[in-house]
C-alpha cells in the first residue's frame, strides 16, 4: 500500500501551541507530501490566524466545530482527511527533524494498521515540565506499566503521538466518548479487530505535557480513575500492574503509620531507598541537580494521584457497582 499520510491535530485554546507544533512541520526532513488537519474543537480562541500563516508553506485544512473532546475531534478530522494513514498528534507537541522519515521506514519494514511512538524533553522545556517528563516516563514509575514496548499486541499506543491506518478508523470507528482513556480503549479494540499495533521507538515527539502541579495531578488523577473503567469494559486486559501506584501510596501510609506509632522503620526505609534510587537516575537522566529534584515532586504526585484515582473508581465501580458514565460524567463527552 503506498502510505498517504494526514496528521490529524485536534486543539483546544491553545494557538501558542499550534505555531509551534506548524513551525517544526516546516523543518521535517523528508520528501513526503503529507497533509495536515487542524480540528479546533470549540475554542474561544482560536488558531485559526496561526494557520492562516502556515498555509502558504504546509498542506493544510482546518476547520471548527462545537466541543465534543478530543476524541471526537479526532474522529472529526480523519472523515475528512484525505489520506490513507493519519498520525494524531496534540497541539502540545514538537516534532523533530527526521519524525516523518522514522515512520514511513518502521511502516515499511514491518506494517501495522496502528502504532504509537514516545515523548522526549526539549531543551526549551520548562523545568517542571523536563521533571514530570521524566516521571511519566521512566521504568520506575507507572511509565514502566503500559506493556512491552517491543511486543507487537501489548503496546497501547497513546494519542499524542499515534499512527492509525483509515482501514483500522473505519472499522473501528474511531475513538470513543471517554477522555482520557480513549486511546487504549480503541487499541483494545483494535486488537479485538485482529489488528496489530507496535511502538517505532525512534518517531518520538517532544511532548510539554502539563505546566503546573495543580494540573499534573488533575490529569494523573483522572488516569487512575479511567482504568478501572477500561478493565471493566475489556475485562481480559486487567494487569496486577495497574495496581501497583495504590499499592505505593497505602504501603506508604502504613509505612508512615508504623514508624510514627511504633518506631518500626524498616518498611519506610524500602521508599527512602527507592526515591533515592529514582533521583540518581533522574540526575543521570537529566544531568540537572534543580530538575532531578523536582522529578521527585513529580513522582510522589503521580503515585498519589493515580494510585488514589485508580481507588477510587475500583470501590464505586466494582464494589458499589456504580455505572460509569452516570459517576463520572467529567469522563465522558457526547458526540457531535
Amino acid at each position: 500500500m503506498q502510505l498517504q499520510f494526514s496528521f490529524i491535530i485536534p486543539v483546544f485554546n491553545r494557538p501558542d501551541e499550534i505555531e509551534e507544533l506548524l513551525t517544526s512541520f516546516t523543518k521535517l526532513e523528508t520528501a513526503l507530501n503529507f497533509e495536515i488537519v487542524i480540528v479546533e474543537d470549540g475554542s474561544d480562541i482560536t488558531s485559526e490566524s496561526v494557520v492562516s500563516v502556515f498555509k502558504d508553506k504546509l498542506d493544510m485544512a482546518y476547520f471548527f466545530k462545537e466541543n465534543t473532546g478530543p476524541g471526537d475531534s479526532r474522529n472529526y478530522g480523519m472523515s475528512r482527511a484525505k489520506g490513507n494513514y493519519f498520525i494524531i498528534l496534540d497541539s502540545d507537541c514538537i516534532l523533530p527533524p527526521q519524525y516523518l522519515n522514522e515512520v514511513q521506514t518502521s511502516l515499511e519494514q514491518d506494517f501495522v494498521h496502528c502504532f504509537g511512538g514516545p515523548d522526549a524533553s526539549h531543551n526549551s522545556f520548562s523545568n517542571i515540565q523536563k521533571a514530570i517528563n521524566f516521571s511519566m516516563t521512566s521504568f520506575l514509575t507507572t511509565g514502566g506499566i503500559r506493556g512491552n514496548k517491543t511486543s507487537v499486541n501489548t503496546f497501547q499506543p497513546r494519542s499524542f503521538n499515534m499512527g492509525l491506518s483509515k482501514e483500522a478508523f473505519v472499522t473501528s470507528k474511531g475513538f470513543g466518548e471517554i477522555h482520557p482513556g480513549e486511546d487504549p480503549d480503541l487499541s483494545i479494540r483494535l486488537w479485538n479487530l485482529g489488528y496489530k499495533t507496535k511502538l517505532i521507538p525512534k518517531a518520538f515527539v517532544y511532548h510539554k505535557r502539563r505546566i503546573s502541579w495543580s494540573k499534573f495531578y488533575k490529569q494523573v488523577h483522572k488516569f487512575g480513575l479511567v482504568r478501572p473503567i477500561l478493565n471493566h469494559w475489556h475485562p481480559k486486559t486487567k494487569k496486577i500492574t495497574y495496581w501497583f501506584p495504590s499499592l505505593f501510596l497505602m504501603g506508604f501510609v502504613f509505612s508512615v503509620l508504623l514508624w510514627y506509632f511504633l518506631a518500626i522503620k524498616i518498611f519506610m526505609i524500602f521508599y527512602i531507598i527507592y526515591f533515592i534510587m529514582a533521583f540518581i537516575l533522574a540526575l543521570i537522566k537529566t544531568r540537572q541537580l534543580y530538575i532531578a529534584v523536582l522529578a521527585m515532586v513529580a513522582i510522589a504526585i503521580q503515585f498519589y494521584g493515580y494510585g488514589l484515582g485508580f481507588l477510587k473508581a475500583n470501590i464505586l465501580i466494582n464494589i458499589l457497582k456504580k455505572e460509569p458514565e452516570k459517576q463520572f460524567p467529567e469522563l465522558f463527552f457526547k458526540k457531535s
